[in-house]
């Protein structure tokens, strides 16, 4: 749903990988893009892997992490969009699986009922992506319509330096 003052409303959805340190860029393009931005985090990303003081000064929004209680106001509208950077190896496969134990998790499992784009920027050791289910979860979430950006190891390349993560292409696959 579109914010009142004419802006596509997109939820930044954030999980505990070291990368998440740096997901201001992302809000920082979306609202570039003319955006609003509100952030949920699963709740291991809130000790510490970002700083959710900053990330709260640069939406205007207090970020998400738990369900509110019943007859609370929603804190959010509804999304236009939803990005989930970093996706994590855990994330995706209890999204996948409809295992919506947390607010960040049941928020995605609820976007395929919405019908909304989500685009999802993995963040998964090589060792970790080689698990089998992880396949099948990315086969169960393509197949749901969700739009995949390039998978991210963070390992570092042959020259020691680590590739970037692909924040504003999440973006771009929203389309």
């Amino acid at each position: 749903m579109t914010e009142p003052d004419g802006k596509p409303f997109l939820y930044v959805v954030v999980c505990a990988a070291g990368i998440a340190a740096d997901v201001s860029r992302l809000i920082a393009a979306a609202q570039a893009r003319d955006w609003e931005v509100g952030v949920i985090a699963t709740p291991v990303a809130m000790n510490g892997f970002f700083d959710t003081a900053a990330v709260e000064a640069q939406t205007g929004r207090r970020i998400r992490s738990a369900w509110r209680s019943p007859g609370d106001p929603r804190p959010f509208p509804p999304p236009d969009a939803v990005v989930v950077a970093p996706a994590t190896f855990n994330t995706v496969n209890k999204w996948a699986a409809g295992l919506a134990d947390t607010l960040a998790v049941a928020t995605l499992c609820e976007t395929y009922g919405l019908g909304v784009p989500v685009v999802a920027l993995p963040c998964v050791s090589d060792a970790l992506a080689a698990h089998p289910a992880y396949n099948d979860s990315l086969i169960r979430l393509r197949a749901m319509g969700v739009r995949f950006g390039e998978p991210y190891s963070g390992e570092p390349g042959e020259d020691g330096a680590r590739p970037e993560f692909g924040w504003e292409r999440a973006l771009d696959l929203l389309g």
